[in-house]
């Protein structure tokens, strides 16, 4: 596929047809990379309730990594999507291969700096004592594979971004179910405990990075050069404008990961177990709605920068739809099958079921609000409204999180802990209300002038 019709397919495909054909293969690529992380969990949660705990305390390790990795990924994939939407497509070529470049040299340095302070970030990450033997090992070897971890989101995102999500779906998918093989036999047939997990997602994580450098030059997609390879600001500039959003987010999650285990080592492990297993509960669906974003956001960048506003708002309402009454439905089951849920991963620990059980239904009421803050976070992040993005990316997290994690469980004991994230979740929704709509407003107008000026 060339890449005039790449582009005659992403701005003149029916809007619903375009974003299912690109959503589908990123949710499931989402969903592939939610069951290995999960797997972890589960295959660790075999060993016992303090090495459940340590998976969950290197949770936050890995949200940093992808921070890194979302920042420059989504930032470039961003400004790529709308360079091709311009027909600029050498400028796109060495926003790709910049990007790709530094993000791998970026990984080397969080690996050797990491490294060198491995025991003080384990304790920072809110390891106990119990835990602490099992995240050390764990997070050892997953700082190995860093480079490859960070490169490989930066790659998923500018195949993404070009319109070609079966492409990052089989490097992601490829990663994740070789990763559900190999956890059993490096965690018990060879006996290597939870760093035979941390070293299954490693080698997981670099077969991923191996397809997806390979397919990047499939299908008319951009084909990473090092001649390409330009480290200017103009280039970091307009990446980081765009990706920033994606750090605060993903930044924002790690330190909110550690507040809460830091908060809930009072309350022990059985606590800090509860509260990992809801994560990648949560984290399941979160990323099907994830997914959907994903698909939305090429469609949103390629007709933004062909100044087909009207398919951007249309896409935008399209997926705010679809993406609510899959969230309902995850929700309804959620509440319904909670102990359940939580006894896949810890079924001989009923202090564990009990707390994750009613953790995980405090979430699941206000989780379909969800769709309204991703998918607007992703069309300001798509059209360049940094700024509104940025605050929204800053808020779950950063602006009513762990101010609440910070002060309710000192009111209320372990009450406070369970009802952080819920309470911040119905706060977000209502900053995000009026920032979509003026938004949305904008871009009505901008594909409102553009009509009037063809009528003319």
């Amino acid at each position: 596929m060339n890449a005039d019709v790449k582009f005659k397919k992403m701005t003149e495909t029916p809007v619903p047809k375009l974003v299912i054909t690109l959503a589908i293969p990123t949710i499931i690529s989402m969903l592939i990379s939610a069951i290995y992380n999960m797997a972890d969990t589960f295959f660790v949660g075999k060993i016992g309730t303090s090495a459940t705990g340590a998976v969950g305390i290197s949770f936050s390790l890995m949200a940093i990594l992808q921070a890194v990795g979302f920042t420059i990924g989504m930032g470039s994939g961003n400004y790529i999507s709308r360079l091709l939407g311009e027909k600029n497509t050498e400028y796109a070529s060495k926003v790709a291969a910049t990007s790709f470049f530094t993000s791998f040299i970026v990984g080397i340095i969080i690996t050797i700096t990491s490294l060198i302070f491995l025991d003080p970030l384990v304790n920072l990450l809110g390891a106990t004592p119990t835990i602490f033997p099992y995240a050390k090992a764990y997070i050892g070897i997953i700082l190995l594979g860093a480079p490859f971890i960070i490169s490989s989101f930066v790659l998923n995102n500018i195949i993404r971004f070009q319109g070609s999500a079966f492409y990052a779906m089989f490097g992601i998918g490829f990663g994740g179910l070789l990763n559900i093989i190999l956890d059993p036999i490096f965690i018990f047939v060879l006996e290597m405990g939870t760093g035979g997990a941390a070293l299954a997602t490693v080698i997981s994580q670099i077969c991923s990075f191996i397809i997806l450098l390979y397919v990047c030059g499939k299908g008319g997609n951009i084909k990473i050069k090092f001649r390409n390879f330009h480290p200017r600001w103009a280039i970091y500039k307009e990446v980081l404008r765009t990706g920033l959003p994606s750090f605060y987010r993903q930044g924002l999650l790690s330190l909110a990961m550690m507040t809460l285990n830091q908060m809930s080592r009072p309350y022990g492990d059985s606590v800090i177990a509860a509260m990992s297993i809801v994560g990648r509960a949560m984290g399941f669906a979160f990323s099907a709605l994830i997914g959907l974003g994903q698909g939305f956001q090429p469609v949103c960048g390629f007709n933004y920068g062909a100044k087909r506003y009207d398919r951007v708002i249309e896409a935008f309402w399209f997926c705010v739809k679809v993406a609510f009454t899959g969230l309902l439905i995850a929700s309804i089951a959620g509440i319904i099958f909670a102990p359940q849920i939580i006894s896949i991963f810890r079924k001989d620990d009923p202090e564990v079921i009990a707390v994750g059980a009613r953790v995980l239904r405090l979430h699941c009421i206000p989780f379909p609000l969800s769709a309204w803050v991703v998918i607007n976070n992703m069309l300001m992040q798509n059209i360049g409204k940094s700024k509104e993005a940025s605050i929204l990316s800053f808020a779950r997290q950063g602006l009513f999180y762990l101010p609440l994690i910070l002060t309710l469980p000192r009111l209320i004991g372990i009450w406070g802990i369970q009802l952080s994230q819920p309470i911040a979740d119905v706060l977000t929704f209502c900053l995000a209300l009026p920032m979509g709509f003026r938004v949305i407003k904008e871009v009505k107008f901008l594909s409102n002038q553009k009509s009037d000026i063809r009528s003319g």
